[in-house]
């Protein structure tokens, strides 16, 4: 103790007893692995050194020495030098786990900048990817519902179909239509529509009176109470009744399918004749079914 040299020993053996004492978990903490601490703090005490004494010094695998060097090496926690084609490592200073975790924080705070920017076009493909979606709406104003939907998803220049719109339908619906249409028009929103052979003529010529609105007959007459409607990821299903049912089902490849239809049965339509129609097609337009009977709460379609 009196001597140099019993001093130097004596702080050799407490040097060793403070770095069996030492934690792993505060370097942990500070973003380094359980390896990366074992090494880092093996080089502190050999001071450079070969990969063989930091192997037995730290604990770690030979096999994963070298991986470990590297990555505190990126940390800027491990330099290296090369002596006779051998390279010794060396711990950076303390101070530099701080000037470590400084950078860390200022890449954590750029990154959530980036975040920040990134999350609305996250959102927007978690919408575009929303599951299937399907509503039921009872009666006239639940029709309405469905239909009112068109202003919020379509922008102008874009457009819905209906096919199978029903040549009769019930008289307080055409005040809707014909102001929805005027609406339509205004907005820039488009409508391509085919009714039933059996409306009355004037229902399309009133429908095409209004801009972007191309009314037609559908080809052939199909007598189902069901008419279709659809316009970007929305297909709808309508059913006449004295209570009408409507289903709104949103789902893209649905939607898709439905106006693959549609296009097929555009593409046999015939674009209407103009106001010098020919009277036999408004005879046939007229012409109510065979054995049907005319219900008085019933007027011509004006959807």
């Amino acid at each position: 103790m009196h001597t140099r040299g019993g001093v130097l020993i004596v702080s050799i053996i407490y040097g060793k007893r403070a770095n069996e004492r030492m934690d792993t978990g505060m370097l942990r903490q500070a973003g380094l692995t359980e390896g990366e601490s074992k090494v880092y703090l093996a080089l502190l005490e050999l001071g450079p050194s070969t990969s063989g004494p930091i192997v037995e010094k730290s604990g770690v695998s030979r096999s994963i020495i070298y991986h470990l060097l590297d990555r505190l090496s990126q940390k800027g926690l491990v330099s290296h030098i090369t002596k006779e084609k051998t390279r010794y490592f060396q711990a950076a200073e303390p101070s530099r786990i701080r000037e470590y975790l400084e950078e860390e924080e200022r890449k954590f705070r750029e990154n959530r900048l980036k975040m920040d920017e990134l999350l609305p076009k996250l959102y927007g493909l978690q919408c575009s990817a929303k599951e299937s979606e399907a509503k039921v709406y009872m009666g006239f104003k639940g029709m309405i519902t469905a239909h009112e939907r068109t202003y919020q998803k379509l922008s102008r220049g874009e457009g819905y179909y209906y096919m199978g719109v029903p040549a009769q339908q019930e008289a307080h619906f055409h005040a809707y239509w014909l102001q929805d249409h005027a609406r339509r028009a205004k907005l820039g929103i488009k409508a391509r529509m085919l009714f039933h052979p059996d409306t009355d003529i004037s229902v399309l010529r009133s429908r095409n009176r209004h801009a972007l609105c191309d009314a037609r007959y559908m080809p052939n007459s199909i007598d189902t109470p069901a008419w279709f409607m659809g316009y970007k990821d929305v297909a709808v299903i309508g059913l006449q009744a004295k209570v009408p049912i409507t289903v709104e089902i949103t789902n893209q490849e649905i939607a898709d399918s439905f106006k693959a239809y549609f296009e097929e049965f555009w593409k046999r339509s015939k674009q209407l004749e103009t106001e010098g129609a020919s009277e036999k097609q408004q005879a046939k337009a007229k012409k109510k079914k065979s054995g049907a009977v005319f219900d008085e709460d019933y007027g011509a379609s004006e959807m």
